[in-house]
């Protein structure tokens, strides 16, 4: 995208997985916004941003935030461990915050977070791209329209099937790390769960270590009661040898099920960007036969309901967001105090697991 004199100047820290793979090609992507600055201390990283994107380089984020006055946001995918310290440093400096989940390993020091950002009245934003996958979009239309009537259970699951680790922070039992299943697709999963049915009111959850070598949990149930009772099941999983529907929804008029993960994630793995021209149709669409299914007393298997056009997925959506409500022309589409309540949840969900108890919220 070429750069336009009036865009928001961006500084991505941390060019790994999330760096490179979600943020670059999806800040890159968004008109009104250009990858000034990546932060990486490897020379390999750093030639393949600056080949990628044109974009300076930088080894630190301390580096990144001395020359704060020439940036407009700050967009942090490190480690999790470093999300607090790093979010902090940059709002203290002035500078707009968007963060990757988990925001933080605690609800409150997500609430610390919110706090400094409405003291500076700095935007302080967080990447649950997740809501704008395509079978989550297509869920909220039919629960907008009424097709599902009363929801009364919602399954939701991201399943695996990694019968090896492979290693790295993101798999360490070290606490420090907030690493593990729970914090990593359980942010997703609860975050949407709350979208669309409200606050928890009540939390149980199982959380297991499965595979030899393996010291985070990687196979893990939450069960939320919301306060306006529906119950919600959620699945996370590496270890998952058959994989579960993605969502199952039942309600008292229908249910929606749903196979297949949204394919945005694969096409950026492969390294299209949004409005690439493809093969493969429209950003964030998928085939007819991967549709889910809306209807009541049979099973998809058996041909029971219609099937339900998917809605395209749209990642691009949400760094559009950011930059509207960076110009003053929207709302924040991801707030702290959203993501804290997640972790609330999140806390509330370890614990259970650990003490084999309902936790109240």
């Amino acid at each position: 995208m070429t750069e336009g004199k009036n865009d928001l100047r961006v500084g991505l820290i941390g060019y790994g997985l999330a760096g490179s793979v979600f943020h670059a090609p999806l800040i890159a992507a968004t008109d009104g916004l250009t990858l000034d600055t990546v932060v990486t201390s490897n020379p390999e990283r750093q030639a393949e941003a600056t080949t990628a994107y044109g974009s300076r380089t930088a080894a630190s984020a301390d580096e990144l935030l001395d020359r704060a006055d020439e940036l407009d946001l700050v967009v942090i995918a490190s480690p999790n461990k470093t999300h607090v310290p790093l979010a902090t440093a940059a709002l203290k400096a002035g500078l707009p915050v968007v963060v990757d989940k988990p925001l933080a390993g605690t609800a409150a020091d997500a609430q610390d977070l919110a706090a400094l950002a409405d003291e500076r009245g700095l935007l302080l934003s967080v990447f649950q791209n997740r809501r704008w996958d395509n079978d989550f979009r297509t869920l909220r239309k039919l629960l907008a329209a009424g097709e599902l009537g009363d929801v009364w259970r919602f399954e939701s699951r991201f399943e695996r099937w990694r019968p090896q680790p492979k290693g790295g922070w993101r798999e360490s039992g070290d606490p420090e790390e907030i690493g593990g299943l729970l914090y990593d697709l359980g942010s997703h999963v609860v975050d949407q769960a709350l979208v669309l049915f409200g606050p928890a009111a009540r939390v149980y959850a199982e959380a297991d270590v499965r595979r030899p070598g393996a010291r985070a949990d990687d196979d893990t149930f939450i069960a939320i009661t919301h306060t306006g009772g529906v119950r919600s099941h959620l699945y996370v999983s590496a270890t998952a040898a058959q994989l579960g529907p993605r969502f199952r929804v039942l309600g008292s008029a229908a249910g929606y099920v749903k196979y297949g993960l949204d394919p945005q994630e694969a096409a950026l793995r492969e390294g299209r960007r949004p409005g690439d021209d493809a093969a493969e149709g429209p950003w964030g669409a998928e085939p007819e036969c991967m549709w889910g299914r809306v209807g009541s007393g049979e099973s998809p298997l058996t041909g029971g309901g219609r099937p339900e056009p998917t809605l395209p997925g749209d990642y691009p959506a949400y760094y559009a967001a950011v930059a509207a409500a960076l110009r003053g022309e929207g709302d924040n589409p991801v707030t702290a105090h959203e993501a804290a309540a997640a972790l609330d949840v999140l806390e509330a969900a370890r614990r259970s697991a650990r003490e084999g108890v309902a936790v109240t919220l």
